[in-house]
């Protein structure tokens, strides 16, 4: 097995990791923890269709600006307050010292829950029974301690968030032809990344939350096993030839890597 395929919570190079005191004992952990959270949040909030940047956060909590793209008259699904309050919250119940420590010092510079009521209310009341049923799921005990586990909690999550079929809305224009037109949808992809990093930490893969480990694309392939044979077959390089695509590392093939656009040789041939 290799480590691509399936990556266990116990696999050597993570238990090794674990043996070095400095990981744990260092000074900065909590400047990275505080990082961490802020790449994490701009993360969720590029996934949620607003995209900023850590520098938009930090002029927010640094009192230079009103909360990223809430007075730039853009017609966002979600504002970046609600999205950042929901980050912050997904660590309020870990009985980690460092991790509330870095949280109560945020709060105190940026009260995440006064700005989320005063520039999202709307949005919490409508993705905040979503975002508890989510968490509540995820923290559920693992099957087995591997990645594959991970993944497939990641789907049963995303079950949880497909919304039931909305009715249409009936529109006639002008010249009398009737429009079926659906309601706008409102993606809800980013609430599960953003309860990853808690399943990784109960999966074993981590020693604590780190904020930053979204690890989740804006769409998920159909399954599981999907998504291993496409990673597995984007970690083939190929190379053109007359018969098909053939693997770089073909014995039968004696052409250099950089010759990509030249024509075979007669070594290739088949």
């Amino acid at each position: 097995m290799t480590r691509t395929d399936n990556m266990r919570a116990d696999d050597s190079l993570l238990l090794l990791g674990r043996l070095d005191g400095r990981l744990h004992g260092s000074p900065c952990a909590d400047i990275f923890l505080a990082r961490a959270r802020l790449e994490g949040a701009a993360a969720l909030a590029g996934l949620a269709g607003v995209p900023i940047a850590v520098r938009d956060l930090q002029d927010w909590i640094a009192g230079r600006m009103p909360p990223p793209r809430a007075s730039e008259g853009l017609n966002d699904p979600i504002s970046v307050a609600a999205v950042f309050h929901l980050a912050l919250s997904r660590d309020e119940d870990l009985n980690d010292p460092l991790a509330r420590a870095t949280l109560k010092a945020l709060r105190a510079v940026l009260d995440d829950r006064t700005q989320a009521e005063v520039y999202g209310a709307e949005d919490l009341a409508h993705f905040g029974p979503m975002w508890r049923q989510l968490r509540t799921a995820a923290d559920a005990p693992f099957p087995s301690v591997d990645i594959l586990a991970v993944a497939n909690r990641i789907f049963q999550l995303f079950a949880l968030t497909e919304p039931a079929a909305p009715g249409s809305w009936d529109v006639v224009s002008v010249d009398g032809r009737a429009l079926d037109l659906p309601p706008r949808g409102r993606d809800r992809n980013w609430l599960i990344a953003a309860a990853v990093p808690r399943m990784l930490y109960r999966a074993g893969f981590t020693t604590r939350v780190i904020p930053s480990f979204i690890l989740m694309p804006k769409f998920l392939p159909p399954s599981t096993s999907t998504r291993s044979s496409v990673r597995r077959r984007a970690s083939r390089p190929i190379w053109p030839s007359r018969s098909g695509a053939r693997p770089l590392s073909s014995p039968a093939c004696s052409l250099p890597i950089r010759d990509f656009n030249q024509q075979p040789s007669r070594a290739c041939s088949t």
